[in-house]
């Protein structure tokens, strides 16, 4: 049975192909990663919204694959764990969204390698990829355009923990970038810097659902909790009001994540680097090798 994402990526080859465009080709005018092409047309990746708009500009295609990205159901048989699923409900129908993250970058705002080294830590196999999946669905309708409200206030030890590895943080920063220029979404960061700002005692959600009813939510490693007492939802949203506004606004903040990320991408093309001539001296160390171990023929000297 061909999947919704199996169709999407078939419309863009088809609207690649039309325009003369290999993969390659058009990765290079996104641009991004020729792989990340590939997998969208065949099916085992899902774009962006953002991907899909670009194409339609780049290929001419009057906006198909923007209006079929938004009309799809992309994740339409996730399964979230019991203890979560509360949680996922809010998401799906929520008018506003507010949050205080420390330590990792909340799952609304994580890319899918950043959700995949989280999850790594602790499963594998096709258990990691059906939790990534699970994540990345509660996305989707926080990147229409028509997306409710999300305003997310980062401890700086989200920026500054290193998830998977350096390339891993400095994609991630590039998504935080991204989704912070959405209309509905604001990033702000609390930095380190500011020893005076008075920070939740944990990480928390704001929830406001369409019937005025107002959570908050916070979680430990294998357990969500919920309170919709009125005293105790308005003690936190002042906590978060003052909070955010002693926060970097979301135009520092942007700045922090770039060099976060211009950090990050330095240090993984020094280990690359490095790596080279790691590869070139072992290269060189087998070559003295097989000289020294090369059976000796022995030569006639010619004789005065």
């Amino acid at each position: 049975m061909t999947t919704n994402a199996a169709l999407f990526g078939e419309l863009l080859r088809h609207f690649r192909e039309a325009a003369l465009l290999t993969q390659e080709g058009l990765a290079r005018e996104i641009p991004c990663d020729r792989s990340l092409v590939a997998r969208v047309e065949a099916g085992t990746r899902v774009p962006q919204d953002t991907f899909a708009k670009k194409c339609d500009e780049l290929l001419g295609t009057g906006g198909a694959l923007g209006r079929l990205w938004g009309r799809i159901d992309w994740y339409p048989q996730v399964e979230h764990p019991d203890w979560f699923r509360r949680r996922a409900e809010m998401d799906a129908v929520a008018v506003a969204l507010r949050e205080y993250q420390e330590q990792l970058v909340p799952g609304l705002l994580q890319s899918r390698e950043y959700a995949q080294a989280v999850f790594s830590w602790a499963a594998s196999g096709d258990e990691v990829e059906e939790r990534v999946r699970a994540r990345l669905s509660r996305q989707q309708r926080f990147l229409s355009d028509d997306g409710p409200l999300y305003i997310a206030v980062l401890d700086e030890s989200c920026l500054r923990n290193v998830v998977g590895s350096t390339t891993v943080m400095r994609d991630q920063c590039a998504h935080l970038l991204a989704m912070g220029q959405r209309r509905n979404v604001r990033i702000q960061v609390a930095p380190y810097a500011n020893a005076e700002l008075v920070r939740p005692n944990t990480s928390m959600s704001l929830i406001r659902l369409p019937d005025g009813k107002e959570w908050v939510y916070s979680e430990a490693l294998s357990r969500g909790y919920f309170n919709d007492d009125p005293a105790v939802y308005a003690r936190h949203s002042q906590t978060y009001d003052v909070l955010r506004s002693d926060a970097l606004s979301a135009h520092e903040s942007a700045a922090l994540i770039s060099e976060a990320m211009e950090g990050y991408g330095h240090h993984a093309e020094a280990r690359a680097q490095h790596g080279n001539v790691d590869q070139e001296q072992l290269q060189r160390k087998r070559r003295r090798q097989l000289h020294r171990n090369r059976p000796r023929i022995p030569h006639r000297r010619p004789r005065p």
